[in-house]
């Protein structure tokens, strides 16, 4: 059920570059890579650790602030 939960919310992220519900959506800066995150998590119950590790730094990436440019 969880991993149906995640692919869903994952690819839902990731195509829409929106995320569900109101505190995610106050918090998540980057809903793509966040997106990506997720699914690279629901991947990593069938595959290795690096994956896991890998969707872990980009949801963690998707919280962070855009950086500006501004001079």
């Amino acid at each position: 059920m969880l991993l149906v939960l995640g692919t869903t919310i994952g690819m839902y992220a990731l195509a829409l570059g929106r995320v569900p519900g109101r505190w995610l959506q106050r918090n998540v800066e980057n809903p793509r890579v966040w997106g990506a995150g997720a699914l690279l998590l629901v991947a990593a119950v069938f595959s290795s650790r690096t994956v896991a590790l890998i969707g872990a730094g980009l949801i963690t990436l998707g919280y962070l602030k855009k950086p500006t440019f501004d001079h």
